[in-house]
């Protein structure tokens, strides 16, 4: 009855799997069988599994253990899998519904990326009876795997090995290490270490424990550790234009376009890999600031090593949904290099991808002509066609000592992955008070201000000029705007003491600019609109007076200027106050 049913599965299989692309829209789950706190174990009992069941696969569990699962199924075919397996005792009785957010990188089958390609027909299907006459007892046990006879006599392996070089034999070494049998050296030496690793690689794979490795179980052990490569098309390419030469994927990408000093090699498959190589003539000071650009781009992440040195430099940058990896090298008048983008989740082969990369990497006479692509569509947000990454917020601010010390709204530093001044210069937010709205920057390295706020002695005049200095666009402008208006109450909307009114038409960006009256000195600091539902007229807004302000830097153990003049400035004395102290402050994910 037992064969009949296996048979019955089998067949099934042959003429469900037609109707896939019905079941890949619906929620794929799986069914967890066994879990391993070791990658070897795991990687061994799906291979066990692999040999009697279908859609066997394997992924990390986090915390260093490993499942083996099946799948992945609908949820309607998933809970009859798990029924009829329990039954037949092919799976354990302890075996679960398991989801894909328990899931990380899949380790089994080798090179496979299957966690989010949809629901796949199950092996069992509706008209399928569990067979009732199975015994009720002992799990059955899997029959011991059978020692597959060697091709190749002692003699004969050991004759082919030495046509090896050593570099072959440290590669060798290398999948035996990746693979987990060994872990001294790479010599290329043969010793009784490598000996004793090769016999456990042969015993773990059903071969005769010899300890020499024949021709064919050599190409089994790297081409189980070439795998990750083989599964993007890793291959020599020449890019006879840009004068590159290198191992590239090229299963996952494809040549799309020159736009110098790039050549653009995007996407061709699901896994969205892309490259980028690098091709101009310069010196170092175009070699560098190619490396400040870079770091601008949205394909490189905020987070991560950067190192320039010499005549070369490398960008690493990891983001939630992308890593990437740069690196440029100046030789010969020549800047060459290249930038590796993968998706986040398949870190092992991406290492294995850029470890290739780098190592096989060859600059040719070829260069990219740095006034080609002037056809190309121009966009302020592009830089070679390539997206200029933005900050999430960008509001003003403004000096208010001779450090670089900045005061701006609190609203511009909330959840930042990282803040800056005028996009150079990075900093962090030294006090803050909430209910005033008011955040402290301290810049990381110290900046020598043109001008800092002077404060304004005592209350200013109700009905008075005064003028807001901001970055009304946000930075698009590159400079400070000046907005002129009066202050037309010394109080809240509310009666708040340590607010004021003002009729002015500002901008969302000009928030945390100074307000400064005839005289050039700072009265306020203009706040952000509300954000409780209200809105206020266009001509209205408000901003947090210098006693606050002076207040909370006092607090904070910072050092402020004032001023007790009420003469009027030029209107051309105005311009240099304002653009010298105020400040872009951006907030950047």
């Amino acid at each position: 009855m037992k064969t009949f049913f296996i048979s019955f599965i089998v067949v099934l299989v042959v003429l469900i799997r037609p109707v896939a692309a019905q079941q890949s829209g619906a929620q794929a789950v799986w069914i967890q069988v066994e879990a391993h706190p070791s990658l070897r174990v795991a990687q061994d009992r799906a291979r066990l599994y692999a040999g009697a069941l279908a859609d066997v696969n394997g992924f990390s569990l986090g915390g260093n253990w490993y499942g083996v699962v099946l799948g992945p199924y609908t949820r309607a075919d998933a809970e009859r899998v798990l029924e009829v397996y329990k039954i037949e005792r092919q799976i354990p009785q302890d075996a679960f519904i398991a989801f894909s957010r328990n899931f990380g990188q899949q380790f089994w089958p080798v090179g496979a990326n299957v966690l989010n390609t949809g629901a796949v027909p199950a092996p069992v299907g509706n008209a399928a009876e569990p067979a009732a006459e199975t015994t009720q007892n002992e799990p059955v046990q899997s029959e011991p795997a059978q020692i597959v006879p060697s091709d190749e006599t002692p003699a004969q392996a050991r004759a082919s090995e030495r046509q090896l070089t050593r570099e072959q034999r440290m590669e060798l070494q290398i999948a035996l290490q990746a693979a987990g049998f060994y872990n001294s050296a790479i010599d290329g030496a043969f010793g009784r270490g490598t000996r004793g690793s090769m016999s456990d690689w042969q015993s773990a794979n059903n071969f005769e424990p010899t300890g020499v490795l024949t021709t064919a179980q050599r190409k089994v052990l790297m081409d189980e550790y070439n795998a990750p490569l083989l599964s993007v098309g890793m291959r020599l390419h020449t890019d006879t234009k840009a004068g590159i030469q290198m191992q590239m994927p090229m299963g996952a990408v494809a040549f799309d376009r020159y736009e110098p000093p790039f050549a653009d090699y995007k996407s061709t498959s699901d896994l969205g890999a892309r490259i980028l190589l690098i091709s101009q003539p310069g010196d170092k000071a175009t070699l560098y600031g190619l490396y400040d650009i870079m770091q601008t781009l949205e394909i490189v992440p905020l987070t991560g090593p950067r190192q320039k040195k010499g005549a070369s430099f490398t960008l690493e940058g990891r983001g939630s949904d992308i890593v990437s990896y740069t690196q440029a090298r100046l030789q010969d008048g020549r800047i060459k290099g290249f930038t590796l983008i993968w998706p986040v989740g398949d870190e092992d082969r991406r290492a294995r991808v850029l470890t290739e990369m780098k190592t096989s990497f060859s600059a040719t006479e070829g260069v990219l002509d740095p006034a080609a692509g002037g056809d190309t569509v121009q966009s302020v947000d592009l830089v070679a066609g390539l997206e200029v990454r933005k900050p999430r917020v960008s509001r003003s601010g403004f000096f208010i000592d001779g450090n670089g010390t900045v005061v701006t709204t609190a609203e511009a530093v909330d959840d930042c992955t990282r803040l800056t001044i005028d996009h150079d210069y990075r900093a962090e937010v030294a006090a803050r008070d909430d209910a005033l709205g008011i955040a402290v920057l301290r810049p990381a390295e110290r900046l020598s201000p043109i001008a800092v706020a002077r404060f304004r002695d005592g209350e200013p005049r109700l009905q008075s000029d005064v003028t807001v200095s901001g970055y009304s666009y946000e930075g698009a402008l590159g400079a400070p705007t000046l907005t002129f208006g009066t202050l037309t109450d010394v109080k809240g909307l509310s009666g708040e003491a340590d607010l004021q009114r003002l009729t002015l038409a500002a901008q969302a960006g000009d928030a945390g600019g100074p307000v400064i009256d005839v005289s050039g000195g700072v009265i306020g600091m203009l706040l952000p609109s509300p954000s409780d539902g209200r809105k206020l007229p266009d001509n209205v807004s408000l901003a947090t007076d210098a006693s606050a302000l002076r207040m909370v830097l006092d607090k904070a153990g910072i050092e402020t200027q004032s001023t007790a003049d009420r003469g009027a400035v030029t209107p051309v004395e105005m311009n240099r106050i304002a653009e010298g102290m105020t400040v872009l402050v951006s907030c950047w994910d």
